[in-house]
């Protein structure tokens, strides 16, 4: 019997954050799928990915990627009210600054969005297949 698994990735460190990093490199994101859940302490991006852990059989999906913990978000260049902006993400990156972790999604057009924590904890998880 062959079955279908969808990924299911969590980070707790820099090297995790790099391994979603690498997974969701060109993913595409509608602005409108950004949610800053600030009571929870959760920010949550709905994008769409292709699966690169297996080069033979990439396949587009959507996904889920969920950063838990987060104090404040900030971003920079990226026009909120437009709803029918699309946003590639190019790369993930932490930093330690003073006594929290920033974490700086990426996008093509020199656009970011800086998330600020004490615990670095992401989950990256697959929906369904498109």
């Amino acid at each position: 019997m062959n079955k279908k698994y969808l990924a299911k990735i969590l980070a707790k460190d820099s090297q995790g954050l790099k391994l979603i990093s690498a997974c969701c490199f060109d993913s595409k994101i509608k602005i409108n799928e950004l949610k800053y859940l600030k009571k929870n302490q959760i920010f949550l991006i709905f994008l769409k990915r292709l699966t690169r852990e297996n080069e033979k059989n990439v396949k587009k999906v959507n996904s889920i990627l969920r950063f838990d913990f987060i104090e404040a978000v900030k971003s920079k260049n990226i026009n909120q009210n437009n709803k029918n902006l699309t946003l590639e993400l190019f790369s993930i990156n932490m930093f330690k600054n003073k006594e929290k972790f920033e974490i700086n999604l990426l996008f093509r057009d020199n656009s970011c969005i800086t998330l600020s924590t004490e615990i670095v904890e992401v989950i990256l998880e697959d929906q369904k297949k498109i």
